[in-house]
């Protein structure tokens, strides 16, 4: 399984860091009405200055044997979303978004809810 630090090949002469991959997937998922931010409180406008350590908390970036992009992530959402469809929303835009810019495959999203925020919170 590949690393964050890795590099993945996009095609001859292009590569993409792995920590790039993790900020496109965290920037498209917090684009998501219902998504408060990823874990760690990374909200849309920390995720390019954070450190990839921080980053790495929210999203964590490897490849299969295909060579295609697996993904897990952990988000923090608000309350009053229904989370089965609120997952699958965040799944179609990172899986659009990563395939779009890099043309590279998603093969596998997977959502960990870390927590729920009420608008008290």
């Amino acid at each position: 399984m590949a690393e964050e630090s890795m590099t993945f090949v996009v095609n001859e002469g292009v590569s993409v860091a792995g920590e790039v991959m993790s900020i496109i997937a965290g920037l498209s998922a917090t684009e998501i009405d219902g998504v408060d931010s990823l874990a760690g409180n990374l909200t849309n406008d920390m995720i390019t200055k954070s450190s990839p350590s921080k980053l790495a908390r929210g999203v964590r970036i490897s490849s299969d044997d295909d060579n295609n992009i697996r993904i897990k992530m952990a988000l923090n959402l608000s309350y009053g979303y229904e989370i089965p469809k609120l997952c699958e929303q965040v799944q179609e835009k990172v899986k659009s978004t990563i395939e779009s810019m890099t043309g590279m495959g998603v093969s596998t999203i997977d959502i960990k809810i870390a927590s729920v925020i009420s608008e008290e919170d």
